[in-house]
């Protein structure tokens, strides 16, 4: 089984979103962002990684979200609650569009399936999210990241 890794950033009440622009079956929807954990990695460190280049920022992860939602028969997504801990967030790799919501706005967002489902979850107790749950993950690994 491959888990696919996604962090649901916050900043100020609001969640970091990404606009997918491949594969072409979910290119226009929005997701939590993040990718595969690869052979020998640690979950927190393929977030930590999938962060840098998707969005070239430097994060801190803090819980994992309670649950888990299946991809395929082979993926598996963990959501996990994180911030921003040095950079500005832009749309470097398989995105085109970031933005900042809201709990409230997350409804209005069209969401690829999976993270629909994910964010419906957490958005039944946001305090998850809240920055002060998440503790100082390094942001770097010996490996390089």
């Amino acid at each position: 089984m491959t888990i696919v890794v996604a962090a649901a950033i916050e900043r100020d009440g609001r969640y970091l979103v990404a606009r997918r622009t491949r594969p072409a079956d979910v290119a226009g929807r929005w997701e939590m962002p993040g990718g595969k954990v690869e052979a020998g990695e640690t979950e927190e460190q393929a977030l930590i990684r999938e962060i840098r280049e998707e969005l070239g920022v430097e994060i801190a992860i803090g819980e994992r979200v309670p649950g888990e939602w299946p991809l395929h028969s082979d993926l598996v997504l963990h959501l996990y609650a994180a911030t921003i801990i040095a950079g500005e967030p832009a749309p470097l790799e398989q995105h085109d569009e970031i933005r900042w919501v809201t709990p409230s706005q997350f409804d209005e967002i069209d969401w690829l399936p999976l993270d629909r489902e994910a964010v419906r979850e957490l958005a039944g107790d946001a305090s998850v999210l809240r920055s002060e749950r998440v503790t100082g993950w390094p942001t770097s690994t010996a490996e390089g990241g």
